[in-house]
């Protein structure tokens, strides 16, 4: 038989065998959540840096594909407003929204009438990207003079202390008579150019230069008697003659342009303006007489069936409704274009503008010249000064005697005593107050919000 100290000792061997292997239990389960916490921790700090490292990407991604389709985006809106333009320039049909497509981009663009023009709101949209542009256009027709004189095939003459500051430029002969100066270049154009007894502070082109002082360059294939300051270029090629800058299509359309606004009643074979009198656009069926202290507000384009004369002091200017524009007064006899349709300008007559590159265009269809006759189309002399053009597509322009005028274009012209022709930058492209097929010009472009 087992006595009891025999059974105690027993169960304490048990005792301690269960202990025993209960703490290598515990001890093993606490390894166990150790092991899933530090692969928790590190699945944590993994996604964390992969999120670090793929949002940035993600996001220049998204910034990337932003910048391509706002780009996209303001194409579409430019060709669905240069589409329209273009179509509005060139007369043709467009309607008030319209719509394109390219490249998966859409644009469109709607036009407004506003005060003198029209404007073309265009909106490009690529995947919710959205980009827009304004375009403002002016009616009227753009004209470009870039020479102090141009002339056709009926040349320049300068004598007398005549005095050009500008280009000239000739698809005759350029010739000068005592002392005469151009502060710009003198080219005469053709086989038959011919730079004969002139003083240009620039360069010379010309087939031929005789007797000449020229300042810098001179272009030739013969020459002679000419000093020259600059480099010789012997056996340059002749420069391409050159069509005078107005049309007769557009005389015509500036006539009819007049004549839309109705017929003035003459007197006595002449319409005298008396006093301070606002005029245009008009139809004169007769002479138009401006003397004295008479002034002349013009609102539109003159057409006048007979001859001009402004004299005494007399002023003429363009109405400050069209600031910025210039105003045609055209002297076209059309029964009889060769000892009438003439202008007269003389006595302190005085030209005025209305803002920026606006100015009175004097405009003769007289062809005298043109067909051999010795008429001059348009006479400007004694102290006439101001913002005037001078032009006669098919006639002679004679200045002298202390004239100051900006630019001047005609078959032929002769500059005399003192009389002074200072170009102005501004008339590389002036803006009118009417033009051939009711045209528009782009004055101004900007991206909008």
């Amino acid at each position: 038989m087992y006595n009891a100290k025999h059974i105690t000792q027993n169960g304490r061997r048990k005792e301690h065998f269960f202990a025993l292997h209960a703490t290598r239990y515990t001890l093993h389960a606490h390894q166990g959540q150790a092991i899933v916490l530090a692969a928790i921790f590190f699945l944590v700090i993994s996604v964390t840096v992969g999120l670090g490292i793929v949002n940035p990407v993600i996001n220049q991604i998204e910034s990337v594909r932003g910048v391509a389709s706002g780009a996209e985006s303001l194409y579409a809106a430019d060709a669905a407003a240069q589409d329209v333009v273009y179509r509005l320039i060139n007369g043709m049909s467009v309607d008030d929204v319209e719509t394109i497509s390219i490249g998966g981009a859409s644009g469109t663009a709607t036009t407004t009438a506003i005060l003198d023009g029209k404007e073309v709101l265009s909106s490009g949209n690529k995947n919710r990207y959205v980009r827009k542009n304004k375009m403002k256009l002016l009616t009227g027709s753009g004209i470009t003079f870039n020479y102090g004189l141009q002339a056709g095939e009926g040349g320049i003459n300068l004598k007398n202390s005549a005095l050009i500051v500008g280009n000239v430029y000739s698809s005759g002969p350029i010739t000068g008579e005592n002392s005469n100066l151009i502060k710009g270049d003198a080219i005469s154009a053709g086989g038959a150019g011919l730079i004969n007894k002139v003083h240009a502070t620039s360069s010379a082109y010309a087939h031929t230069i005789r007797d000449s002082q020229i300042d810098k360059d001179a272009h030739y294939q013969v020459i002679s008697g000419t000093t020259v300051g600059g480099t010789l270029y012997p056996g340059s090629p002749d420069q391409a003659t050159s069509s005078l800058p107005i049309s007769d299509a557009q005389i015509t359309q500036w006539e009819n342009d007049a004549a839309a606004g109705g017929t003035v009643t003459c007197s006595g074979g002449s319409y005298n303006i008396s006093g301070s009198v606002t005029l245009g656009p008009k139809k004169i069926p007769c002479d138009l007489h401006i003397d004295g202290s008479d002034k002349l507000y013009l609102t539109g384009p003159l057409w006048v069936i007979g001859d001009i004369q402004f004299s005494n002091t007399s002023k003429i200017a363009v109405d400050a409704s069209l600031s910025g524009k210039t105003v045609a007064i055209i002297a076209d006899n059309p029964s009889n274009q060769t000892s009438s349709s003439k202008i007269t300008a003389s006595n302190s007559a005085e030209f005025q503008g209305a803002g920026a590159n606006s100015y009175v265009l004097l405009i003769s269809q007289n062809k005298s010249a043109e067909l051999g006759g010795g008429d001059e189309a348009i006479e400007v002399s004694n102290s006439v000064n101001g913002k005037v053009l001078v032009y006669a597509g098919h006639g002679k322009i004679e200045i002298s005697n202390s004239v100051n005028l900006k630019e001047v274009t005609a078959y032929r012209i002769d500059v005399s005593n003192s009389a002074q022709v200072i170009y102005e930058t501004g008339l590389a492209n002036l803006l009118f107050s009417g033009g051939p097929s009711g045209g528009y010009f782009v004055d101004s472009w900007r991206e909008v919000e």
